[in-house]
């Protein structure tokens, strides 16, 4: 089968559903226009990932001679400015054809379409353009900007089509190429890294913020840009509030206008929560469609839920008392809290989603809400989480929705009888399978497996520790994973911005995942780059990441 109208409708269809992906980007963000070239490139992303899951689209040509342009607008990027015989969007299509290939000269471009004048209609070309021709529009008439995105298009569509098993003409390169010139070291020194790092960064960025939107009428004084910067400069200035940052914004900032703090706190305030979680969940799929075209990403599977904690809150609560509501170590102090679900293992620690935990909300919401953002960005195969999700009802949630599971039990009678006769015996490790009971007669089925804790500063039988899962017992060390995520929340907070206000929006909105999940994203592009590898210890720190994201947002 070929691509047809129906077939296409089926993508687009499919395309529009998706809570997380806007086609075309201009249209979803003011931060694009119908000229820019990283919205087009974020278009073609985004068809392509779902273009090939369909079971009549088995070829990039087709992709090619099938994707709209017409909404493009080419011209900022032509420097031709008389009449010429070919179009813009029809030279765009044969270069990008041109690129998928791989050919390295215009001849076998020319070739290739002589013998295959079907293609030619469909790529709209009554004739086909002589070698001259191309090689001077390719290299006079195209801006270097757009050779650049032909280039990243091509590339991006190979692996679309790869990752779902349809036949490319060429291998793509995992490998994203921010720098032509080829680093011989294996160990970069910090200038190399540095300099890596600083194309990585601007290239995210560009790719991140636009997830972001105010609402703001187009003809505003201030640039809704300038507000996300302001956003980001609080991030990067330890207890820095919004007033105080305001205004030595306007001096760090090179913009001519910038907002003042009060104005920012409104327009993050009219945010909802919900609102603020979805643009948060789309600019991670950006994100994450950067590092999923890296054969390193495919090592993503294993999720941890886990809840922390802001500083105690020690003013009055009065009105506020559905969402200051006290701490995880049941003590007298009240504290905002937020729940997070975030790639660990080998993948690279991404916060895919986060929420703020209100009174009278059980973790089995909790878990479910976090689950259901997690399965729409990545593939879920097994969920660490800490003993508060110690619930037969949250286990078979999980094992309802073909989910492996980790999971500490807290200690019971039963628990600490069998752990003191382990100890007698002097055996380190025991399974036994337990019925939990769920109500009405129906159990959740799973495996308890006792592990003696190595250099335990108990004698007795607390030198144990029980988890139960559903899985091989050989996934129990995989929790050891989740000791990334308490990790990954003191750099979290690393990135927050400071403030005194009880909005419960306002709080959310500065519990900075997206800072962290740009700083590791960063960091294993860089690697990749640098290395081809990736280690799970960052090469670029936290520090430089700030650093750069200061250059990017126009204040270093």
């Amino acid at each position: 089968m070929v691509a047809s109208c129906d077939s296409q409708r089926s993508v687009f269809r499919r395309i529009a559903q998706q809570s997380y992906a806007e086609w075309p980007a201009y249209d979803s963000t003011p931060l694009y226009d119908r000229s820019s070239l990283a919205g087009l490139e974020e278009d073609i992303r985004t068809v392509a990932s779902t273009w090939f899951d369909h079971e009549d689209h088995h070829s990039v040509d087709e992709f090619v001679s099938h994707y709209p342009v017409a909404y493009v607008e080419f011209g900022q990027h032509d420097r031709y400015s008389g009449a010429t015989r070919y179009e813009m969007a029809q030279l765009f299509r044969l270069f990008l054809l041109k690129e998928l290939h791989g050919w390295t000269h215009e001849t076998a471009l020319l070739t290739y379409l002589t013998h295959r004048p079907e293609l030619c209609e469909q790529l709209g070309i009554e004739t086909v353009p002589d070698q001259s021709t191309l090689w001077r529009s390719w290299h006079n008439r195209f801006t270097a900007e757009l050779r650049e995105t032909v280039e990243a298009a091509a590339r991006t569509i190979l692996i679309k089509a790869q990752n779902a098993g349809v036949a490319v003409p060429r291998e793509p390169e995992r490998q994203l190429p921010f720098h032509s010139d080829e680093q011989e070291e294996s160990d970069p020194d910090n200038q190399a890294l540095l300099d890596e790092a600083a194309s990585v960064t601007d290239h995210i960025g560009h790719v991140v913020f636009p997830a972001f939107s105010l609402n703001r009428d187009d003809n505003c004084e201030i640039h809704e840009n300038a507000y996300w910067d302001l956003q980001t400069y609080l991030g990067l200035r330890e207890r820095l509030a919004a007033n105080e940052g305001a205004r030595s914004f306007v001096y760090e900032s090179t913009r001519d206008r910038t907002p003042l703090g009060h104005a920012h706190r409104e327009h993050i305030r009219d945010l909802s929560i919900e609102q603020i979680r979805e643009m948060y969940r789309r600019a991670v799929n950006r994100l994450l469609g950067e590092v999923a075209e890296t054969e390193e990403f495919f090592r993503a599977g294993i999720v941890a839920i886990d809840i922390t904690e802001s500083d105690p809150f020690t003013g009055d609560r009065t009105g506020h008392e559905d969402e200051i509501i006290g701490t995880k170590e049941k003590t007298d102090e009240y504290a905002y809290q937020w729940a997070t679900v975030q790639l660990v293992g080998n993948a690279v620690p991404i916060v895919l989603d986060a929420r703020p935990v209100r009174k009278g909300e059980t973790r089995k919401e909790i878990v479910e809400d976090l689950l259901n953002s997690a399965e729409k960005l990545v593939h879920v195969d097994n969920v660490l989480m800490d003993r508060e999700f110690d619930s037969q009802h949250i286990l078979e949630l999980l094992s309802q929705r073909g989910l492996s599971y980790v999971v500490p039990k807290r200690m019971q009678t039963s628990e600490k009888a069998q752990a003191k006769r382990l100890l007698q015996r002097g055996q380190d490790r025991y399974e036994t399978d337990r019925k939990l009971h769920l109500g009405k007669n129906e159990w959740h089925e799973t495996t308890l497996i006792y592990r003696r804790q190595e250099d335990s500063e108990h004698d007795d039988h607390r030198q144990y520790s029980v988890f139960m899962t559903n899985t091989s017992s050989a996934y129990l060390t995989e929790y050891g994973y989740r000791w990334e995520i308490e990790s990954g929340y003191r750099s979290i907070k690393q990135f927050m911005a400071a403030t005194t206000s009880k909005n419960f929006g306002l709080r959310f909105f500065y519990f900075a995942c997206l800072l962290y999940s740009i700083w590791r994203a960063v960091d294993l592009l860089v690697q990749v780059e640098l290395s081809g590898e990736y280690e799970h210890s960052p090469i670029v720190t936290a520090d430089n990441t700030l650093t750069l994201l200061k250059k990017e947002t126009g204040i270093g």
